[in-house]
């Protein structure tokens, strides 16, 4: 009798044991949301599990009625489950292509952009903001002086750091915004003692790569991919054309790339007619246009949860393939991608890549091609898209995956 009481005491305290379950699959009704969720709860401490492949990679959080009361405030899906499906979850998980991950701690993210950058177009900008993740905005004066240490997450607002101010100039040079771009770069530059603006921007992207090398967590989308790399393969060379900086390009300056240099990108060859609106081999986006966007999708590579959790992490969604949309720079020829590189995502049968991953140093960049996952050629003066209405975007989950990925557990993230 004494041991049945002990067993039937143990069943009930087992059962009445429960904790939210926020699914990532099909039958959540805000995917974009909860991911704002799960970071409120590593802010007020909760610990927070990231259930690697089970159910479109879904989170168990301790039950809270503040938790709850957030994902009702917020339309985000939840359950409430009990030990014992904790544990039936705990044993599928075991023997599956699964796994847990401890998230740890909320990560501090910075948007690098320019001062007169608008919210909408940049989608990292967007996403946070409808997620309701905090963050703060940093620039050129911020990186030179150090202050990259105070973030774990940096992201490259679409940036040309190659001084060319994004090569807009044969279709824009009259436009007022264009010639405020100029004007307020110039004035940065000058302030901060460069002569000409690539040279504010090589030091810039130097400064970054130091900030990968030291632990950070960087992410590039659309432009700022390739021109950081071009960047830091010419530094110190003139690639800029009279029409940018007054002067001519270096005659030489073909022979002075250094590859070595680059986080992703190899044996590449640059674009300097300044008409031609385009940097470099690298972009696909010519590939991409000719598909047009009834055929343009790309798929994410299934990864192995338990032996490769940060590729995992990356890549969970409700669906393996997704929608392309288009940039300035809309993906990566595959020939030009440093072999050390992880492919995340490719355009299958066409050598293109769509969302790549590497590390450098103690830390890790993801360049993600396109500029709008939910707006497929997005046009300068385009409306902003509203994430409303895109509540369960799988394109924009890439780039939350990229949120949460630093608050993981520091042993997965050296494996």
């Amino acid at each position: 009798m004494k041991y049945f009481l002990i067993i039937l005491i143990l069943i009930i305290s087992f059962s009445a044991f429960a904790e939210i379950l926020i699914p990532m699959d099909l039958t959540q009704t805000n995917h974009l949301k909860a991911y704002g969720v799960t970071f409120t709860a590593l802010q007020k401490q909760f610990a927070v599990k990231w259930l690697l492949n089970y159910r479109g990679g879904s989170w168990i959080i301790p039950d809270s009625q503040e938790i709850e009361g957030l994902c009702n405030i917020r339309g985000v899906s939840y359950e409430i489950i009990t030990g014992g499906e904790i544990a039936a979850i705990s044993s599928e998980i075991e023997q599956e292509n699964m796994d847990i991950v401890i998230l740890e701690k909320e990560p501090t993210i910075a948007i690098y952009a320019p001062p007169n950058a608008q919210p909408w177009d940049d989608a990292v900008t967007l996403a946070l903001t409808y997620a309701e993740i905090e963050y703060e905005t940093i620039f050129d004066e911020d990186v030179l002086l150090g202050n990259l240490d105070k973030y774990d997450w940096l992201h490259l607002h679409h940036e040309d750091f190659t001084g060319q101010y994004g090569k807009f100039y044969a279709s824009f040079r009259n436009a007022a915004w264009y010639q405020e771009d100029v004007r307020i770069n110039e004035e940065i530059a000058a302030k901060l003692g460069f002569d000409k603006v690539w040279k504010l921007k090589h030091a810039v992207a130097e400064k970054i790569k130091e900030y990968v090398k030291n632990g950070g967590f960087l992410f590039a989308m659309c432009a700022a991919t390739d021109t950081f790399d071009i960047a830091l393969a010419t530094r110190n060379v003139d690639i800029c054309d009279a029409v940018f900086d007054g002067d001519g390009i270096d005659p030489d300056y073909a022979a002075k790339i250094d590859y070595s240099q680059t986080l992703a990108f190899k044996d590449f060859s640059l674009i300097t007619n300044p008409y031609q609106y385009e940097f470099s081999s690298i972009d696909a986006s010519d590939y991409a246009k000719l598909r047009g966007a009834e055929a343009d999708y790309f798929s994410l590579f299934d990864f192995s949860a338990k032996y490769d959790p940060v590729p995992t992490m990356l890549t969970q969604c409700h669906t393996s393939v997704i929608n392309g949309f288009l940039g300035q720079t809309t993906s990566f020829h595959k020939r030009f991608v440093k072999n050390s590189v992880i492919i995340l995502g490719e355009a299958p049968q066409v050598e293109e890549v769509k969302y790549l991953h590497g590390n450098f140093g103690k830390g890790t960049f993801t360049f993600y091609g396109g500029h709008d996952p939910e707006d497929y050629q997005h046009k300068i003066g385009d409306p902003e898209t509203v994430l409303d209405l895109h509540k369960n975007s799988p394109g924009y989950r890439l780039i939350l995956n990229n949120i949460l990925f630093p608050a993981a557990e520091k042993k997965k993230l050296k494996t």
